[in-house]
């Protein structure tokens, strides 16, 4: 049950929440019961927090009972985004204004989710993982650490586009560590970006692709190895 809080503006605490003397709070903060906040948070104007699973008649997401949200250590929630229960956002994380982080999703230690994209049910993004304005990561991806993912991405998890018998499992993309992916680029269910390849903006990824490949166009079809200069260690 909801009840205001003299902690902040507008405040709305659940039950068992945890909330330290030194989490930062904006206007209109909303927690649900059970939510763990780490020290040194940073929660803005009007996100919600361990907001309680709801699906739709016809969803087909486990409806098994979730475990309550946990924001790490020093995390950032920004303004009017919305992470439900049994999330995990890891230490020193960012989730940006008007994002949406869903049930068993798991954000790494340092890695932001730009504004409005979608982090759906059962994902799981490593650490330092940088997601861009407008992308959209459907359930049961993968991202390995140290992703690039571009402004509008789409990743897909459904072969049949929900033509399929109920016991039909959702496969979504697993993007390998340090791999990037361009602006606007759409990803097919169950596809494969090997550890460092790129693939440029635009592309439909119909298929894997190799470790330190480029790839580009409609299918993406490979057009050169990704040269030396280009790898993360060349960075760190």
């Amino acid at each position: 049950m909801l009840r205001p809080s003299d902690r902040g503006p507008g405040l709305l605490l659940g039950d068992r929440v945890e909330l330290p003397d030194d989490v930062e709070l904006g206007g209109h903060v909303v927690i649900h019961d059970g939510t763990r906040v780490g020290p040194g948070a940073r929660i803005q104007d009007g996100a919600v927090l361990g907001k309680p699973v709801a699906l739709g008649s016809r969803s087909k997401a486990p409806r098994d009972p979730v475990p309550p949200l946990e924001i790490g250590p020093g995390a950032v929630i920004a303004a009017g985004a919305v992470v439900v229960a049994g999330a995990r956002i890891g230490a020193g994380a960012f989730v940006g204004d008007q994002a949406h982080v869903r049930e068993r999703a798991a954000i790494g230690e340092e890695s932001a989710i730009g504004r409005g994209s979608q982090v759906d049910f059962d994902v799981s993004v490593g650490a330092r993982v940088r997601v861009q304005t407008g992308c959209y990561l459907a359930a049961r991806s993968v991202v390995e650490d140290d992703v690039f993912v571009a402004p509008g991405v789409v990743t897909t998890n459904d072969k049949h586009a929900a033509r399929h018998a109920a016991d039909y499992e959702l496969e979504g993309v697993l993007l390998r560590r340090a791999s990037r992916i361009g602006g606007g680029a759409v990803l097919l269910p169950g596809v494969e970006v090997g550890e460092e390849a790129l693939v440029a903006a635009g592309s439909v990824v119909t298929s894997d692709v190799a470790p330190r490949t480029v790839v580009m166009g409609v299918p993406a079809r490979r057009v050169r190895e990704v040269p030396e200069e280009d790898l993360l260690e060349r960075f760190g």
